[in-house]
């Protein structure tokens, strides 16, 4: 039986292509077999993924790229049964930090390699497949501050910039929201609906999520001044956001949100959107982790 490796040329600015070079070394060196897949377009992984989720000689298929290419992995393999493993090659990689995978990619590899898979949950957002984390409001200003800042840094410092930058270009969100038919209306700076804890390259949005406890956790964080804005964000940072006293917590199966002219984060992508409804999908992927 062989590992397929699904691999974003273009992740992490290149990196993951020479990163490969390296596990491709390791593997000749242990005589494993292995296959190497290049996707070349958005959506490229699922397809590929699925495809080899019914291959029977196909031991495990493997992530090598950043967020987005695990959870476009993952949404081909989810429900199938057929082993996943994460090696982070991009910019964030901010999945692996929530399922306890080495953020080293030559560490994550000799962790697959070594490690059983089980069972994590996976969501959904108006039907659409996502493994980490969605949501609205700064965080999504914090994305797209960062997009262009991605070409040149890797890891956390993207988002600390864009994250500065958001200050003053963020307004608060309008929202209805329904966790488990129970309404939350009102002004947020963030509503984030959860499976894994972090974004934006190490970002602890939810730090009491678990992806493997058949819930989905809904962080919501009333609006405050810009002025106010920066006096959160160390304890943001720290983990802390969870006992703001603008900050309510809780855990659900289903969440709606609705609202004018929202954009939301899905695993990192932003897309415009008006409303949306999330739903968990229990111990739906089989993750070595």
């Amino acid at each position: 039986m062989r590992y397929v490796f699904i691999l974003n040329p273009t992740a992490g600015s290149g990196f993951a292509v020479s990163l490969m070079e390296r596990i491709a070394l390791k593997m000749d060196e242990r005589e494993i077999p292995y296959e190497i897949l290049r996707t070349a377009c958005p959506g490229d992984a699922t397809v590929i993924a699925a495809r080899c989720a019914a291959d029977p000689e196909i031991k495990a298929v493997v992530s090598v790229g950043g967020d987005g290419t695990a959870s476009e992995v993952a949404a081909g393999l989810a429900g199938t049964g057929k082993p996943m493993g994460i090696i982070p090659g991009g910019t964030g990689n901010d999945f692996i930090k929530s399922a306890g995978i080495p953020k080293d990619p030559m560490d994550a590899f000799e962790f697959m390699l070594d490690r059983a898979a089980s069972p994590v949950d996976t969501g959904e957002i108006n039907g659409e497949f996502f493994l980490n984390v969605c949501g609205t409001g700064f965080d999504v200003t914090v994305l797209e501050c960062a997009e262009e800042k991605k070409k040149k840094h890797r890891g956390l410092t993207p988002y600390l910039l864009g994250l500065l930058q958001a200050i003053r270009l963020f307004e608060p969100v309008s929202l209805e929201i329904s966790v488990d038919g129970e309404p939350y209306p009102g002004e947020y700076l963030i509503c984030s609906i959860a499976n894994g804890r972090y974004i934006g390259g190490g970002i602890p949005i939810c730090p009491a999520a678990d992806a493997a406890d058949g819930k989905l956790d809904v962080v919501m964080i009333r609006s405050v001044p810009h002025w106010r804005i920066p006096f959160y964000l160390p304890g943001l940072m720290m983990s802390r956001d969870l006992k703001f006293r603008i900050t309510r917590h809780v855990t659900a199966s289903e969440v709606s949100i609705s609202g004018k002219g929202l954009k939301f984060n899905i695993d990192g992508e932003i897309r415009p959107m008006n409303s949306a409804v999330f739903r968990i999908r229990p111990g739906s992927l089989t993750l070595i982790h």
